[in-house]
C-alpha cells in the first residue's frame, strides 16, 4: 500500500478513500469502472478538494470497495460528517489573523515606507516599529504589508497582542489563533506555549509568510510568535524599543511633518476647505500634536459637520476646556481629541460607549453591548456604528465584534468612572460568570439537552466566542472578593474541559475556583476543585509531581469531611498520575481503590474512567485477561447506555477504551488486533477534535501494523503521528515515531 505523504492536505474523507482504494490494488479508473463515478471526481475526492461523497456517491463507493460491517458504517459516517463541515467556521477562524483593511488615506509616510522596503529587500526576519501612542504605527505596517502582498504569497496574518491591556494577549493564546487560521483543528492545537510556538514554525517551515504582531506588550510576549525565515517577515509595532529582541531591525516612527498632518487633514475633510483656511489648518494640525489619530478624529468631526469651519474647531481646541491639554502627558495625551468626539456623538452612544468600558475582554459583540447599555437590539447596533463613525470604536475581522483602541479605552474608563455608578460594573460581569456556568453545565453527563440560553449545540459556541470575556470575568470576580460565583463557574467547567484542554488556562481556572471554595469555608467544592487543578497539571501542564500533590490534599480533604464521591475520585485520578510520575506500585493501589469505590460515582461515565484506569494498573502488572475483561466491559456499557449521554463525550470514552483494549491486544502480540482498535480510536478522536488523543492512537496502530507486517499501513500511520506530535512538548512521542519509521524498510522509489 503506497503511503500518503506527510505534507498531505487530503480531507479525512479523501485519506480513507484512498486507504480503502489501495488496500484492494485497484487504480482510480479500476474504481470508476466498479463504481460508476468519473476519474475526475474520485480524483477530486482523495485530493481534498471535495471534502466528502455526496450520500449516494459514498454509498456506491462503499459497494464496490466490498465494505462491510463496521468500515462500511465508518466508511459513510466520515463522508456524512465531511458534507457538514461548514467553511464560515474555517472562514471565521481565519479572519481571526486577516490583515486589517489598508488606510485609503494613509499620508506622508513614503519616507518610512520605503525605509520599510528597503528592510525586507535586506532578507525579512523582524523589523519593529517602534513610536509612541497615536503616531500611526498600525497603519503603517498594515499599508506596507498591503503593498509587499506580491512578496508573500504563502500568506499574510495579524494578530492584536493588546499590549495596553490590563492582561495583554498572551502568546500562548495568539499562537492559538495563528495555528487555527492556518486551518489546524481546535482539538490538535497544543497545550503548552512552547508546543504551538514549535508547530507554527513547522507549518510555516520554507513559506514566504507575513505576519504582523500589532501592539505589542514586550520581548517575552513576541519571541514566540517570530517568523524568522529568510524569505518570511514578521513586522512588529510597538511603543517599547523591544531593545532586548535578538537580530530584530527597528524603525522609530515619529509623528507627522507638517505638510503631512494638513495633507492628512485634506484627504479627510477635503482639499478645498484646507485651502479656503490654510492658517486654521495649521494651526488646527499644530494642536493635534502632528499625531495621525488626533488629526483623524478631528477631520472626522469636520466632516460630519460640514457646516463648521476649520477655525471654529481650532478656537474650541484652543479653550481650556477642550483643548488637547494633555499633549504633552504622555500616553493620555488625546484626552481632548476624545472627548470631543465623545460630545459629538448622541446620548445612548455615549452611555454605551463608557459602560462597554466594563467589558473585561478584548472585543465584545452585540450581546455584551445590549446588556451593559439595557437597550434593545435594533437600537445597540445604531449606536455601535455611530460609535465606529465617531473613531470611538473599531471593527475586528469577525463580523459583528467590536474593540476599543488601546488609548480610546482608558478614555472610556474615565468617563465610566465620571459619569456611572460603580455598581454598574457588576452588570456584565455578573451576566458572563451567570451565563457561563449554565451553559457549562449542559455538558454534564446527566444534563437535559437544553437550558435557558437554548440547546448545548446552540449554546456551546457561545462558550469559545466569549471565552476570553469569561475568563477574564472571573480573574475580576476572584480580585473583588466574588467567591461563589468564582466557584460555581469552575465547578460548572469540569466536562467542558474535557477534551479542550489546550484552548484555555485550565489550571488558572480551577486554581481561582478551589481558592474561592476554602474562602467560602466550602471543603466538599474545594475538594472537586483541586481533583480538577491536578488533573490540569497532569494533562495541559504534563506537571505530574503537581497533579499528584493536589490529588493528595483533595483526598485529606474528602476524608475528613466524609464525601465519598471525592475520595473515589481522587483515588483515581492517583492511579493515573502516580503512574506518570513513576510510583507504579501506589498507582495499582490507588487504581483499585479507585475501580472498587466506583459505585460511589453519580454518572456511568466517571464510573468507566474508574475502571479504565484500572485495567491500564492490570496491564502494568501483567494480568491481560483482567485488564482485557474490564475495559471491554466498559466498551459494552458504552455501547448499551450511549442514550445517556451526548454525542461528544460518549466518542471521548469509546475512543479511550479501544485505546485501552489496544494496549492490551498489544502486550499479548496480537498485532492486527491492536491495530484495528487503534484505528477506531484514532478515527473517534478525529471527529471529536481530540488531537493528542488521535496522535497516541496513530503512533500506537502504526507500531502495531510494523509488528504485524504490514509496513505500508504503519509508515502512513508513524507518518501522521510525527504531524500531529510537534516539538518540543511532544518531543517524546514525536522521536518514538521517528524510531519506528526507522525500523521500516526504505519506501520503493
Amino acid at each position: 500500500m503506497k503511503p500518503v505523504e506527510a505534507g498531505d492536505k487530503r480531507s479525512v474523507f479523501g485519506k480513507l478513500l484512498l486507504e480503502h482504494r489501495r488496500a484492494v490494488g485497484w487504480t482510480q479508473e479500476r474504481l470508476a469502472e466498479a463504481s460508476g463515478l468519473s476519474v475526475r471526481a474520485l480524483r477530486e475526492l482523495e485530493h481534498g478538494r471535495a471534502r466528502a461523497a455526496q450520500q449516494r456517491s459514498a454509498e456506491v463507493l462503499a459497494d464496490a470497495l466490498g465494505l462491510t460491517g463496521g468500515d462500511r458504517e465508518f466508511f459513510l459516517t466520515v463522508a456524512k460528517q465531511g458534507r457538514r463541515r461548514n467553511p464560515a467556521l474555517a472562514d471565521q477562524a481565519a479572519a481571526t489573523c486577516a490583515l486589517p483593511a489598508p488606510l485609503s488615506d494613509l499620508c506622508g509616510r513614503e519616507s518610512e515606507l520605503a525605509q520599510l522596503s528597503a528592510k525586507v529587500a535586506e532578507g525579512g526576519g523582524v523589523v519593529a516599529i517602534v513610536g509612541q501612542a497615536g503616531v500611526g504605527k498600525t497603519a503603517l505596517a498594515v499599508t506596507a504589508a498591503d503593498r509587499m502582498r506580491g512578496d508573500f504569497p504563502d500568506g499574510r496574518f495579524a494578530v492584536n497582542l493588546r499590549g495596553m491591556d490590563e492582561e495583554p494577549l498572551s502568546a500562548r493564546a495568539a499562537l492559538d489563533r495563528l495555528l487555527r487560521a492556518l486551518d489546524v483543528a481546535p482539538g490538535q492545537v497544543p497545550a503548552s506555549e512552547g508546543e504551538r510556538s514549535a508547530l507554527l514554525r513547522r507549518l510555516l517551515e520554507g513559506r514566504k509568510v507575513l505576519l504582523l504582531l500589532d501592539n505589542a506588550a514586550d520581548e517575552a510576549q513576541v519571541r514566540p510568535l517570530l517568523v524568522t525565515g529568510p524569505d518570511s517577515l514578521t513586522l512588529i509595532t510597538c511603543r517599547r524599543t523591544l531593545a532586548g529582541l535578538e537580530g530584530a531591525r527597528w524603525l522609530g516612527l515619529e509623528p507627522l511633518s507638517d505638510g503631512g498632518a494638513t495633507g492628512l487633514l485634506g484627504m479627510i475633510v477635503g482639499a478645498d476647505r484646507v485651502r479656503a483656511e490654510p492658517a486654521a489648518a495649521r494651526e488646527l494640525v499644530e494642536l493635534c500634536g502632528y499625531l495621525p489619530l488626533a488629526v483623524r478624529i478631528a477631520g472626522n468631526r469636520l466632516a460630519t459637520r460640514p457646516q463648521w469651519t476649520l477655525a471654529q474647531l481650532a478656537d474650541r481646541l484652543r479653550d481650556e476646556g477642550t483643548r488637547l491639554r494633555a499633549l504633552a502627558a504622555g500616553d493620555l495625551q488625546l484626552r481632548s481629541a476624545f472627548d470631543l468626539s465623545y460630545r459629538a456623538v448622541s446620548a445612548g452612544a455615549r452611555l454605551l460607549f463608557r459602560r462597554l468600558a466594563t467589558v473585561p475582554g478584548a472585543d465584545f459583540g452585540l450581546e455584551l453591548a445590549g446588556v451593559v447599555s439595557r437597550a434593545a437590539a435594533a437600537d445597540v447596533r445604531d449606536q455601535l456604528d455611530e460609535l465606529v463613525d465617531a473613531s470611538l470604536l473599531q471593527t475586528t475581522a469577525v463580523p459583528e465584534r467590536h474593540q476599543f483602541h488601546d488609548l480610546i479605552r482608558l478614555f472610556a474608563e474615565e468617563r465610566f468612572e465620571a459619569e456611572e455608578d460603580p455598581a454598574e460594573r457588576d452588570t456584565v460581569l455578573a451576566h458572563l460568570l451567570g451565563k457561563a456556568t449554565e451553559v457549562a453545565r449542559l455538558f454534564y453527563p446527566g444534563a437535559p439537552e437544553s437550558g435557558r440560553f437554548g440547546t448545548r449545540d446552540e449554546a456551546g459556541p457561545w462558550l469559545d466566542v466569549e471565552g476570553e470575556n469569561w475568563v477574564a470575568a472571573q480573574r475580576v470576580a476572584a480580585r473583588r472578593g466574588w467567591h461563589q460565583e468564582v466557584s460555581d463557574l469552575a465547578v460548572a467547567l469540569h466536562w467542558y474541559s474535557d477534551g479542550r484542554s489546550g484552548q484555555r488556562p485550565w489550571w488558572e481556572i480551577f486554581s481561582l475556583g478551589a481558592d474561592a471554595a476554602r474562602a467560602l469555608g466550602n471543603a466538599a467544592d474545594e475538594a472537586k476543585l483541586l481533583n480538577f487543578v491536578g488533573w490540569a497539571c497532569n494533562v495541559c501542564l504534563d506537571d505530574h509531581d503537581g497533579a499528584v500533590a493536589a490529588h493528595r490534599r483533595a483526598l485529606e480533604i474528602a476524608t475528613r469531611i466524609g464525601d465519598r464521591v471525592e475520595q473515589a475520585w481522587a483515588a483515581i485520578y492517583l492511579g493515573q498520575a502516580l503512574r506518570y510520575a513513576g510510583e507504579p506500585a501506589e498507582a495499582f493501589d490507588f487504581a483499585k481503590r479507585g475501580y472498587e469505590s466506583a459505585g460511589e460515582l453519580p454518572f456511568w461515565n466517571g464510573q468507566s474512567s474508574a475502571r479504565n484506569v484500572y485495567g491500564q494498573a492490570l496491564l502494568a502488572a501483567g494480568r491481560h485477561s483482567e485488564a482485557l475483561a474490564v475495559h471491554q466491559a466498559v466498551l459494552d456499557d458504552a455501547e448499551r447506555l450511549a442514550a445517556d449521554t451526548y454525542p461528544g463525550l460518549h466518542r471521548m470514552l469509546k475512543a479511550l477504551t479501544l485505546r485501552a483494549i489496544g494496549d492490551v491486544r498489544g502486550d499479548l502480540a496480537e498485532w492486527r488486533e491492536a491495530a484495528g482498535c487503534y484505528r477506531t480510536g484514532r478515527w473517534l478522536s478525529w471527529e471529536g477534535g481530540f488531537g493528542s488523543m488521535e496522535a497516541i492512537c496513530a503512533l500506537r496502530e502504526g507500531r502495531a501494523w510494523r509488528e504485524a507486517g504490514a509496513v505500508e499501513e504503519a509508515r502512513e500511520c508513524l507518518t501522521l503521528a510525527v504531524e500531529l506530535s510537534p516539538e518540543p512538548g511532544f518531543r517524546a512521542r514525536r522521536e518514538q515515531a521517528l524510531a519506528e519509521l526507522a525500523l521500516l524498510p526504505p519506501q520503493a522509489s
